[in-house]
């Protein structure tokens, strides 16, 4: 893979002009869209090495550096560059969104102003079923045929909802009681601003695949279209200490070296049954346990535990 190479002044320039205030459709009618930005890779270095002036280090040296910073954690750095966007996004969407609470945002009101004309809408087959073992989360999805019924009541509940809101606003209803029964899937806008560090933390959970997929959408848009061009070093040591790293509990560290002395000279990959019987003492007594799926899918992906699925 190709080292990134950060902008030159002239080029970051140009840029940033193609970047401030395009908007990157996201869901049907939702958008994100960079409207400031200050700061780059080298302001990250320049507050790291806040004792040496610009242009003392090579790039390579910034890369290291950066990677370095990420690597061990070392967050305050990347705090010295931050990133205003405006995104337009559904409510229920945006309820999880701010959640994370280290920005600052300033949204669309529907107290002063009439509730955005527009709601996200569920294609036919994209209506997913609840996840047998994730109270929160999903996986599968219906049938076509359930999914056109499904659609087809959406859009007359959309209509009907937006139909008594604005009966009550001609009634003479103030706006901030007449919005009460709008769905969450009503879009909503709002101002972002939220520093390098903390954004990357949002990126982390939310590109993750645990992650609801509709926010998971809005993370990778934001991350891949407008992060990753403005923080091309920054960018490629995130994903390889966080999006795609692999943390190993003590817990897991435990077990593979039992694997290891138990069923090393036999080499890997070692049996499921293997796995189980070396799994930590904690897990033994339950019949389902969290801790002890993650560790075997850790294991799976360094393929040293042959996955259950193989299992004859």
């Amino acid at each position: 893979m190709t080292t990134p190479q950060p902008a030159d002044a002239s080029s970051r320039h140009e840029l940033l002009e193609s970047l401030r205030w395009k908007k990157f459709r996201v869901l049907d009618d939702g958008f994100v869209t960079l409207v400031d930005v200050m700061g780059d890779d080298a302001a990250v270095v320049q507050a790291a090495r806040v004792s040496y002036g610009e242009g003392t280090r090579q790039v390579s040296d910034d890369r290291q550096l950066i990677r370095y910073l990420l690597r061990h954690a070392h967050t305050t750095p990347f705090e010295m560059a931050e990133l205003k966007f405006l995104v337009r996004v559904p409510m229920d969407c945006w309820r999880q969104w701010i959640r994370h609470r280290t920005a600052n945002i300033n949204e669309y009101s529907t107290r002063y102003s009439l509730a955005i004309d527009s709601m996200q809408t569920t294609e036919p087959d994209a209506w997913r079923t609840q996840a047998s073992s994730n109270r929160q989360g999903s996986e599968g999805l219906l049938p076509r045929e359930a999914g056109n019924a499904l659609s087809h009541t959406e859009t007359e509940l959309h209509h009907r909802a937006r139909a008594v809101y604005q009966q009550r606003l001609e009634a003479g209803v103030a706006r901030e009681q007449a919005r009460k029964d709008l769905p969450l899937s009503t879009y909503t806008e709002a101002y972002w601003k939220v520093d390098l560090h903390n954004l990357l933390h949002f990126l982390a959970l939310r590109m993750d695949w645990h992650a609801q997929e509709e926010i998971r959408h809005y993370a990778t848009t934001l991350g891949e279209q407008i992060v990753r061009p403005l923080f091309p070093l920054v960018w490629e040591a995130f994903l390889d200490y966080r999006v795609d790293a692999l943390r190993l509990t003590r817990l897991d560290q435990e077990v593979i070296r039992r694997l290891t002395a138990e069923h090393g000279a036999a080499g890997f990959p070692a049996s499921h049954e293997a796995f189980l019987a070396s799994q930590h003492e904690s897990w033994r007594r339950l019949d389902r346990c969290r801790e002890r799926d993650e560790c075997l899918a850790k294991l799976t992906s360094l393929g040293l535990v042959v996955p259950p699925d193989d299992v004859t």
